[in-house]
This record gives structure tokens, C-alpha cells and sequence, in this order.
């Protein structure tokens, strides 16, 4: 099939992220098809003319269908387009489609969502472009490793459903490893000890089978051509690279590294060992992993490394639908993961500041940023007692947020009910943060590292229909486990190095065979029923806050999507520290610090946040997209 896409498909990174050095090749030169960000930079149009794809043509294309509805593109398979303006988001600029929209944490993942889209592919197809593209590109926050949630919204029923990966804990799981008097009980808590049963593939085949309407080899294509033909990679990629690589076993150093030395910014990154991978999956779905020579590959360097995850676990995983959970705000339904997600967390911030009008508090005044902390304070109690097992029937209720709005004291910041960990895990991070001899400035330093690391990705995309897929995929730390099985250029997780083992027996324990929980909240936001708003972000147990921010930019303070994001965060960080980023302005800060918070200044900042929203025309159709990406990473939002 002859593919055509618009030349304003094109992806470009926000202009506020950092450009990448030209590459540093033995020839100096590179094919001017070569997939980088640079290449997408210079071909920045918002004119609609047409060009061809440069999408891998030479991956297998297996004919097996989704069981979604037929596709409506023409006889001649091109997809009919609404005419009007198509563009890219800037930091203060979000990106405009007609025909629909992607924002993610990378230009590459954002083109190869766009191309499939304008292929005639829908929403649900583009998901899984995004997620397999990511792997490639973003390859240190997610991927077939991995492990997420997903809240996705069905145009043609009408409905938002969870989409959650199954991720588990090996059934031959001993928690004691974990815990003294074991030997090296600490050491355990990071590497092989900690994998958990990797879901995302799982969860894409799955979603895929019910809604998708391309060849599922199609949908592999962009991530194979990443892979095998190599990209540029910009700073936040090196940066990473260039922290973790001590960490990574040899086979990996060779991959991300040149003559024993880390990639740096404007190197060029090739993964041939992930492309043969992309092309097994492509090949033979995800059987490829799950009872597949992936999946055995997977299994023996875990084991090799001291993890209990066998081939059995691999087989029994399962993907499912779940119940999302929904709550009223600002005249719209919020609609995110439910359990075994603690989402519901931010729910509980948003009703509880729904009382007390933010509107007139004003965005990021000391009034409101004192107010939502301690309303958070409150949400982190409840989720550390009931985690994935809330009575929602209580805390999201109208009576609830008013007793919480009304215990909201102005005058000072009050106390914080959370189980203290006397024995905290190690950290499976040597992010590289210069330390200091200063106690204080030593705890911010720490916090600041623990908040606002991604280590995580969130990605949108909505079609013509208003099919809209909002999806939050990880690998638990950066790189996950560090752990890359031989031949296959995939990482596995450590999602259980996020458990809480002192003191035991909490529901944050980690427990054989348990379904793995986490603060992952994609999330939507409906309007008379219909989606006008859908976003995410990273940022481990800042993610509920950040999204209750970004939500209440929207529906309080009128923003429009990349306005809300663009907009200084602030995050109330365990056990009792206020992280604020920078543009939070001094005078407030002085006033948060009078109140009694114990304000430290994150200049890393909190998440990496990408979302859309939606306008719809008087037949109650979709008519305008807009988009935005994060200025605080290196991602892209493209309308078409």
C-alpha cells in the first residue's frame, strides 16, 4: 500500500528542549532520510503538502486483523482527511489537527503514530505504533519489558475503559530476601530480585484484537526502522545513558556506548539486537514473548541474576479490562485507572479542591499551593491504608470533599499521617547527582532526585472519530532492572524495587503472586459524555499531584493543554518536603516557608507530561484537535 503523510506530520521537538549536537558518524555524513530529530526540525510545515513515508517497507506483513469494526478509508486505501490546519506544539503554542492528534515523549514516536493515523489506521493501531516506537526511542522509560495502564475511550459505544497489563509477582516469590537478616537483603532490592511478569506487549495485543483495524506487522514497522537504521539521540537521552551506563551489563555497553565510553548528545543510537525483536513480535504477536524464545531469553538472564520469574509466570500473565474509576470536577467527568492503580488518589485531590474553589485562590499563588499540599497530605494517608482496595463509595463523594476542604487549615501546614519506612530500600538509580556536605541541602538534593525522575513515559493519541487512548508505560527505575537479555536489546523492569518492605505486612508489601500496584493515572476527561480532554505524565508518586494540577489549569484557571502543562508545578514529597520549580516565584515560596512548609526548589521539575483535548462541531462530531508536550523533556505533540 502506498502510504502518504503530510508533511506537517513531520515531527518536531518543542522548542524549548535542547537540540542535539550534529552526530559524531565515521563518515560525517548521513542519508537525508535518516530518522532524527534534527531532519524533523528542518522539515517543520503546517502547509499539508504530501511526501512518502519513510517507514520501514521490508518488515513482514502478516495479514491478521483486529476484530474491531471494518475500516472506512476509501476502496483505494488512502484515508479521507478533513482539510484544515495541521501543527506541531511549541512550549507556549499547542499543536492543532482536524483530523487528530499524538503527543509523546519523542518526535520519532510522535511521527509513527501520525503515519499510521493518516495510513487509515485509528486511535487504538496508533497506541500501539507509539508504544512499540517508544521502546526504540525513549528506550530507558518503557517497553515490551515493561509493565502500565491505560484508559482508553470507545467512540462508536461510547464508553472509557482501564486497560491494565497483568503485571505480577513471580509465584516462587521469598519476600524474605528482601528483608534482614538475609545477606545482601539490600542489594536484592534492585537487579534480578525485583523483575516483575512484564505486561505491556500483553496489553497492546489485547487492545489491538478488540479495536484495531491494521495488520498488527504494520504497527511495528516505525519501531523496526528506529531500531535497525539508528536515530540521533538528544541530551535527556544521553544524559541517562551516560548516568546508568556503570550499571549496564556488557552486552548493553556495547549497544549504548563507543570504544568503552557512554553515547553523548548528537551520537547516533543503533539497536539491531532490538530490531530483530520488533520483528519477531511483529511476526508472531505476543506469543513471542509469552511462551515464545523472547520470553525464554527474558526468563534466563532474570533467573541468571537471582529472580524467581519463571516461564509459567510469563504464560499465565494476562491483560484485562478493568473498571475505571470517575468522579465530577469542574463541570466534567474525570475518568482514570482503577485499582490495582492508586489513581484514584488524585481524584480525591481534585473533589477535596473543587470545594474550595481555586479560581478564586488563584494558579500558584501561596494560598493555593499550601492548600492543594495539605489536601495531599491527606490523599497520601488514604492511599498508603487502602491502596488498591479503596471504599471509593466513601472518599469520592461530596460529603468527603467537604470535610477535607473544610479540615484545610490557612494558617499553617499541618502534619502528615505515613507510615515511616525504618529500613529504606537502596536506590537502583546511580543518577550521578553531585552530593554536598550540607545536611539540609543534602535532603532537598535527595527528594529532589527521588520526585522528579520520569523513569516512566505517558503518551495520547485521538482519531477522527474520537476514539482517544491516554496510556502511562514504564520499567519501574530508568533502564529498569539494568538487566538485558542477551541477543534481544530489551530491558526488563524492577517494578518491585517501588514496594514498601519495612515495615512488612503493609499493603505496599510485596507479596508472591500478587498483582503488582502503582500510582500510574492516564487519565480522561469527559464532557456531556464525550472526551474534550485526555493527558498523563510520569513521575512516580508525584504523578497524582502533577495531574490534579494540570487538570485544574484547564477547568479553573482556562488554559488550553499546552498552557497547562507548560505551567509551573510544585509537588508535597515523602516524608515531609514542598519541591517547587523554579518559576514558582520567590515571594511565594517565602510565604509557603512562613506557613511551615519545608520548601526546597527542584530544578529538575516534577514529570514529563504530554495531553490533548478535543472541540466538537454542532453534529456533535470531532472538528478540532490541539495538542501539547512537555517543554520540561524532549517530546513532541502533532495534529493532522
Amino acid at each position: 500500500m502506498k502510504r502518504l503523510f503530510l508533511v506537517f506530520s513531520v515531527l518536531v521537538v518543542c522548542s524549548c528542549g535542547a537540540q542535539p549536537a550534529p552526530p559524531q558518524g565515521d563518515s560525517g555524513e548521513r542519508d537525508d532520510r535518516e530518522p532524527t530529530v534534527e531532519r524533523a526540525v528542518a522539515e517543520r510545515s503546517t502547509t499539508g503538502d504530501a511526501e512518502e513515508s519513510t517507514a520501514q517497507e521490508d518488515a513482514p506483513t502478516q495479514k491478521s486483523g483486529g476484530q474491531g469494526a471494518e475500516s472506512t478509508r476509501p476502496a483505494d486505501g488512502e484515508p479521507e482527511l478533513r482539510e484544515g490546519p495541521a501543527t506541531t506544539s511549541t512550549a507556549s503554542r499547542a499543536a492543532v489537527g482536524t483530523n487528530g492528534m499524538v503527543s509523546t515523549a519523542h518526535p520519532l514516536a510522535t511521527r509513527a503514530g501520525v503515519e499510521v493515523l493518516q495510513d487509515g489506521g485509528n486511535a487504538f493501531d496508533a497506541a500501539v505504533a507509539v508504544g512499540a516506537a517508544l521502546n526504540v526511542v525513549e528506550p530507558m522509560m518503557s517497553g515490551v519489558g515493561g509493565y502500565g495502564a491505560t484508559v482508553v475511550y470507545d467512540a462508536e459505544r461510547g464508553e472509557t475503559r482501564f486497560l491494565e497489563t497483568g503485571s505480577r509477582t513471580p509465584e516462587s516469590l521469598d519476600p524474605s530476601i528482601f528483608r534482614p537478616p538475609t545477606p545482601g537483603y539490600q542489594e536484592n532490592r534492585c537487579g534480578g530480585p525485583v523483575v516483575s511478569t512484564p505486561g505491556n506487549l500483553n496489553a497492546w495485543r489485547l487492545m489491538w484484537e478488540e479495536y484495531g483495524e491494521e495488520e498488527w506487522s504494520r504497527l511495528f514497522e516505525p519501531a523496526v526502522g528506529y531500531a535497525e537504521e539508528g536515530f540521533v539521540i538528544g541530551e535527556e537521552t544521553a544524559g541517562w545513558i551516560g548516568s546508568e551506563y556503570p550499571a549496564f551489563p556488557a552486552n548493553a555497553q556495547e549497544i549504548y556506548g563507543r570504544n568503552g565510553a557512554p553515547l553523548r548528545t548528537g551520537d547516533r543510537l543503533v539497536q539491531e539486537d532490538l530490531a530483530d525483536s520488533m520483528r519477531t513480535i511483529a511476526e508472531n504477536g505476543a506469543g513471542a514473548i509469552y511462551g515464545g524464545e523472547l520470553g525464554q531469553a527474558m526468563v534466563a538472564e532474570a533467573r541468571e541474576n537471582g529472580s524467581f520469574l519463571t516461564e509459567k509466570d510469563l504464560r499465565e500473565n494476562r491483560a484485562r479490562w478493568r473498571p475505571t474509576v470517575v468522579s465530577d470536577y469542574g463541570g466534567g467527568e474525570i475518568v482514570t485507572a482503577g485499582p490495582p492503580s492508586t489513581a484514584w488518589g488524585a481524584l480525591l485531590r481534585l473533589g477535596t479542591m473543587g470545594e474550595l474553589d481555586p479560581a478564586s485562590l488563584g494558579q500558584n499563588t501561596s494560598p493555593y499551593v499550601h492548600a492543594l499540599t495539605e489536601i495531599s497530605k491527606n490523599a497520601f494517608s488514604q492511599t498508603s491504608q487502602y491502596a488498591a482496595d479503596p471504599p471509593l463509595d466513601e472518599l469520592l463523594t461530596e460529603p468527603y470533599f467537604a470535610e477535607q476542604a473544610a479540615a484545610v487549615d490557612f494558617s499553617a501546614a499541618g502534619p502528615i499521617e505515613w507510615p515511616r519506612t525504618s529500613d529504606p530500600a537502596k536506590s537502583c538509580s546511580p543518577t550521578g547527582y553531585v552530593p554536598t556536605t550540607d545536611a539540609s541541602a543534602s535532603a532537598s538534593a535527595s527528594a529532589s532526585a527521588q520526585a522528579s525522575v520520569g523513569h516512566t513515559t505517558h503518551f495520547v493519541v485521538a482519531d477522527r472519530e474520537g476514539n482517544v487512548v491516554s496510556s502511562t508505560q514504564t520499567l519501574g527505575n530508568v533502564f529498569g532492572s539494568k538487566l538485558m537479555p542477551e541477543g534481544t536489546g530489551l530491558w526488563l523492569n524492577d517494578q518491585l524495587a517501588w514496594s514498601r518492605f519495612e515495615p512488612r505486612g503493609t499493603v505496599f508489601d510485596v507479596y508472591a503472586g500478587r498483582q503488582t500496584l502503582y500510582a500510574l493515572c492516564p487519565t480522561i476527561v469527559l464532557r456531556d459524555g464525550r472526551p474534550v480532554v485526555a493527558l498523563g505524565t510520569p513521575g512516580g508518586r508525584t504523578i497524582p499531584q502533577t495531574t490534579t494540577q494540570m487538570i485544574t489549569n484547564i477547568q479553573a484557571f482556562g488554559m488550553d493543554v499546552q498552557e497547562a502543562i507548560s505551567a509551573p508545578r510544585f509537588s508535597f514529597v515523602i516524608p515531609d518536603l514542598l519541591g517547587v520549580e523554579p518559576q514558582i516565584p520567590a515571594d511565594v515560596r517565602s510565604q509557603l516557608e512562613v506557613l511551615g512548609h519545608n520548601v526546597y526548589v527542584d530544578e529538575f521539575g516534577f514529570g514529563n507530561a504530554h495531553g490533548l483535548a478535543i472541540e466538537y462541531g454542532k453534529e456533535g462530531n470531532p472538528s478540532r484537535f490541539t495538542g501539547g508536550a512537555d517543554p520540561r523533556g524532549e517530546g513532541a505533540a502533532t495534529g493532522l
